[in-house]
C-alpha cells in the first residue's frame, strides 16, 4: 500500500465520520424538537357533568367541545372509528393506552369514496386518550393524528387516566362532558336531543356501481365499507337521504344503514318503513337500521347504560351454539319483550343478553345490531351480506 492509498482511505474515514456526526446531530435536533413539542403541549381539561375533572395536555385542535362522553375498547382502527358517522356528537375515549403511532392514511378515492375512511371527515366532537405518540411510522401514513385533528378542528386530550374515566362511565353510565381549552369554556350539550341522523345523511340521492341487483340504501349515517360490501357483490346501490320516500322506488332489496343518536328521532324513516313492511321485498338493516325496523314493526327501544363500542362483542345466533365475535358501535337497543309475535331475536349478546339482531317469521326481513362489514374489526359475519343477496335472488 503506497502513501496515496493511505491518504485516500484517511480522507474517506474522515468523510464517513463527518457524515455520521451530521446524521447523529440531525437526529438529535429532531428528537429535541419532538421533546420540546411534548413538554410545551398546552394544558386542557375534561369536565364531566357530575363535576369530575381530568387535567391533560392538548394534541389536537386548540378549542373547546361538548358532547356525550363514550368509550371504545378496540386496540386498532382509529382512522375508521373517528370517521364513523355513528359517533356524531360524541367525545370518544380510546381505552387502548397508546394512540397515534401509525399516523393517518391519505385521502385515496375508490368508487367515489375515501378508501381508508368511513366518511368524508372526522365525525367525533373530541378525542380522549392516555398516551399520544408524537412520532408515527406506517407505509400508508401521510400525516400525524395531531395534524389530522387540527385540520378537522377536533380537540384532543392526552395524559389522563383513561382507565379511571372508563370505570366512571361503566359505573354511572355514559354522561355529558366537555373539553375545555384554557379559558374557552362551553356549555354541556346532549346530542341525543337532536336529530343527528339529519346532520350526517346525504342530502340527495346518489348511485354507486352498475350491478345486476338494485338495492336502495337509506342513509342514516352509512359507513363507506357497507357500500363497498354491496359493490363487491354485483349490486347497484342507490343511496338516498334518511327522510326520502323510498316506498315508490323500484328495487330488488332495501337496506337501512347505521347512524347516530336516538332512533326515535327518525320519524320519517320509521313511517316509510311501516308502509314497506306490508310488502314482501327483502329488507336488511344494520345497527341503527335494526332499531328503526323494530320501531316500525311496533317494538320499543331503550338507551343502554354505556353502550357497546368495541371489536370483540360476542353474539350467539338464536337456536344454535354458534358464537361470533363482532364489531359494534351503538348506545341504544331493542326491547325483546316488545317484539310483535311475527318477529324474533336473531342474535343475542353473550355479555348482557341484549338484542343483537331480529328476523321476521315468514318475510325476507332481518337485521343485525352489530357491524358485519366491520372496518375496523373482525369480519366473521360478513356472510350476512351474502344471505341478503340470496334473499334478493330468490325473491326475483
Amino acid at each position: 500500500m503506497n502513501k496515496g492509498d493511505k491518504h485516500y482511505k484517511s480522507n474517506n474515514l474522515q468523510q464517513d465520520q463527518h457524515s455520521l456526526s451530521s446524521t447523529f446531530s440531525n437526529k438529535l435536533k429532531y428528537k429535541q424538537s419532538k421533546y420540546f413539542s411534548m413538554t410545551e403541549a398546552k394544558h386542557i381539561r375534561l369536565v364531566l357533568e357530575d363535576g369530575t375533572v381530568f387535567n391533560g395536555k392538548s394534541f389536537g385542535y386548540e378549542g373547546t367541545a361538548a358532547g356525550e362522553v363514550v368509550f371504545n375498547t378496540a386496540m386498532t382502527g382509529y382512522p375508521e372509528s373517528l370517521t364513523d358517522p355513528s359517533y356524531k356528537g360524541q367525545i370518544l375515549t380510546v381505552t387502548y393506552p397508546l394512540v397515534g403511532n401509525y399516523g393517518v392514511p391519505g385521502q385515496e378515492v375508490n368508487d367515489e369514496m375515501f378508501r381508508f375512511f368511513e366518511s368524508d371527515k372526522i365525525q367525533i366532537s373530541g378525542l380522549i386518550i392516555s398516551d399520544y405518540s408524537h412520532e408515527h411510522s406506517h407505509w400508508n401514513a401521510e400525516q400525524s393524528l395531531s395534524d389530522w385533528l387540527k385540520e378537522n378542528k377536533v380537540p384532543g386530550i392526552y395524559g389522563i387516566d383513561t382507565r379511571a374515566l372508563t370505570k366512571i362511565l361503566r359505573e354511572k353510565g355514559t354522561m355529558l362532558g366537555k373539553i375545555v381549552f384554557e379559558d374557552q369554556d362551553i356549555e354541556l350539550y346532549d346530542p341525543n336531543k337532536d336529530n343527528l341522523v339529519a346532520q350526517v345523511s346525504i342530502s340527495k340521492p346518489k348511485t354507486y356501481g352498475n350491478g345486476k341487483h338494485k338495492v336502495v340504501l337509506v342513509d342514516c349515517g352509512v359507513k363507506n365499507n357497507i357500500i363497498r360490501c354491496f359493490l363487491q357483490r354485483d349490486v347497484t346501490v342507490k343511496r338516498v337521504p334518511w327522510d326520502y320516500d323510498f316506498t315508490k322506488e323500484d328495487y330488488d332489496g332495501l337496506f337501512i344503514s347505521n347512524g347516530p343518536g336516538d332512533p326515535k328521532m327518525c320519524k320519517a324513516t320509521i313511517e316509510n318503513l311501516r308502509k314497506i313492511l306490508k310488502k314482501d321485498k327483502p329488507i336488511f338493516g344494520i345497527c341503527l337500521g335494526t332499531q328503526l325496523m323494530a320501531l316500525a314493526a311496533g317494538a320499543d327501544t331503550y338507551k343502554l347504560k354505556y353502550g357497546h363500542r368495541s371489536h370483540n362483542q360476542p353474539v350467539i345466533k338464536v337456536g344454535t351454539d354458534t358464537c361470533y365475535i363482532t364489531s359494534q358501535n351503538h348506545g341504544f337497543a331493542i326491547n325483546n319483550d316488545t317484539l310483535p309475535k311475527e318477529w324474533n331475536p336473531l342474535f343475542i349478546n353473550v355479555n348482557d343478553d341484549t338484542c343483537e339482531g331480529i328476523i321476521h317469521d315468514k318475510k325476507p326481513f332481518f337485521a343485525s345490531q352489530f357491524h358485519p362489514e366491520a372496518s375496523s374489526g373482525p369480519v366473521d359475519t360478513e356472510f350476512l351480506f351474502d344471505e341478503f343477496i340470496e334473499m334478493i335472488e330468490k325473491n326475483k
